[in-house]
């Protein structure tokens, strides 16, 4: 079960979010870790642990995994050293610096994974031999815990593609600031970001909601924020609907502050790779908007003019606003600026995790929708045209439902009015908690460059 923190300062609660979608867990101490002391050797020598050899770690929920350590660094004011871990099996927003006494060094581990539905519950059989789980045991976890592939078409890569992947992952892997405040949030972190070597080397940033400018030090910040004069986006409202809106904005007129934007954005998305050449981009900014100013939600870039016919570069939704149904909000809007430009388009790849999650899901809705009303025969095409989304993504949703066949050398659309009713009613296909209202969107596609051809 993957958990990610965020802590809403200004009512000193933490809340607790679970990948399984359960209820989030609320403490009254944002100070507060439970790690449990049972079976942990708390001891602190001098001599570091080893990098890349695997131990059993206790997680912030007080669990045990299977992790390898990636990096030491010597704690100063305790003494002792602190270790960049991975653990094994998940993703690696989950990596985290954690103490010595959280890393256990006298046991050996065996293990018995159960599904329970949708949740998994781990049962660690402890023996007091090794320090180190066994080469046998390493590939009994792999072979059980293994990552399920993804879809092929994303996974097929070229060999620079791959190489240039594993320089990426060799030049991230690391991720030094643990958590930033922003607003009345201090987040927990997923991933490297590449801030300035004065600022990417500090656990914690400090960071202005309204301009995105940077800090090191609290007294910075709160001085900052007493000082700056902005308080929504720059660029251009182009909707607003109750306290929500999306701000148009140029990367070439606001370079400072989409260069800002996409540095904090690396800290919660893996493979974005955009941080300074933000001129060719147009950045859609989501907030919510209360008397104090406009808080900043999630966005998405977009290529002024994108050859491949991408409607999205990257998107992202904050933690404290994710599962609310803004992410959605973002994809519904692109499609709607899409349908505008009358042009069909779909999100750069490779997505993240949560970004394929989101987007199957609208993806699914948006078609079941058209098929539960309709009279008469539709063609994939024809979807398409009504919706904005590209025919191959439009194809593999409808294969994933069960509902696309192969017949005389073309895909077509094979289903029930059953089967139909039974995928709205289902709980993965539900209707959005947030649509676009088009009545509030003020939006008109720039005009295409017009090329002048002389004739002879």
């Amino acid at each position: 079960m993957n958990t990610r923190l965020f802590r809403d300062t200004s009512s000193n609660v933490s809340v607790v979010f679970t990948d399984q979608g359960k209820p989030p867990k609320t403490t009254n101490n944002t100070d507060e870790k439970v790690y449990g002391n049972e079976d942990i050797d708390s001891s602190a020598p001098d001599k570091p642990l080893d990098v890349g050899e695997h131990y059993v770690v206790r997680r912030p929920d007080g669990s045990l995994h299977p992790a390898i350590i990636i990096q030491s660094r010597r704690n100063d004011d305790e003494g002792y050293f602190d270790y960049y871990v991975h653990y094994e099996g998940y993703d690696r927003r989950l990596d985290e610096w954690v103490q010595r006494e959280r890393v256990m060094t006298t046991q050996q581990f065996d293990q018995d994974w159960k599904d329970d539905q949708q949740s998994r519950t781990m049962n660690l059989l402890l023996n007091q031999t090794d320090r180190k789980i066994t080469r046998n045991q390493k590939r009994k976890h792999c072979e059980v815990y293994h990552h399920q592939k993804r879809n092929i078409s994303e996974d097929d890569t070229d060999p620079t593609s791959a190489a240039l992947e594993e320089e990426h992952e060799a030049l991230t892997k690391v991720k030094y600031i643990d958590r930033i405040q922003i607003g009345r949030y201090e987040i927990d972190t997923w991933y490297f970001s590449p801030y300035p070597e004065e600022y990417g080397k500090q656990s914690k940033l400090w960071i202005c909601e309204y301009c995105l400018k940077y800090m090191r030090l609290e007294k910075t910040f709160r001085y900052h924020m007493s000082e700056c004069i902005f308080r929504q986006p720059p660029g251009k409202e182009i909707y607003r609907k109750n306290s929500i809106a999306i701000w148009e904005v140029d990367g070439k007129d606001h370079k400072i502050y989409c260069q800002n934007l996409c540095l904090l954005a690396k800290l919660f998305l893996d493979h974005k790779t955009l941080f300074f050449d933000v001129e060719p981009f147009l950045f859609y900014i989501l907030c919510e908007v209360d008397k104090h100013g406009s808080h900043l939600v999630g966005y998405f870039s977009k290529e002024k003019e994108s050859p491949d016919g991408y409607n999205v570069a990257c998107i992202l939704t904050l933690p404290p606003y994710q599962r609310q149904g803004y992410g959605k909000l973002l994809i519904a809007f692109s499609y709607e600026l899409s349908k505008l430009e009358e042009v069909v388009g779909s999100p750069e790849k490779p997505l993240s995790d949560l970004g394929r999650l989101s987007y199957h899901s609208y993806w699914s809705w948006v078609i079941l929708e058209i098929l539960r009303d309709l009279r008469g025969i539709i063609s994939i095409k024809k979807i398409s045209q009504m919706t904005s989304i590209t025919e191959g993504d439009i194809t593999a949703t409808l294969n994933s439902m069960g509902m696309v066949k192969y017949w005389k050398g073309e895909h077509v659309i094979c289903t029930t009015p059953q089967l139909i009713s039974l995928l709205i009613n289902s709980s993965h296909f539900k209707k959005p908690r947030l649509v676009v209202d088009t009545s509030s969107l003020q939006w008109f596609p720039p005009k295409k460059a017009q090329v002048n051809v002389i004739k002879k």
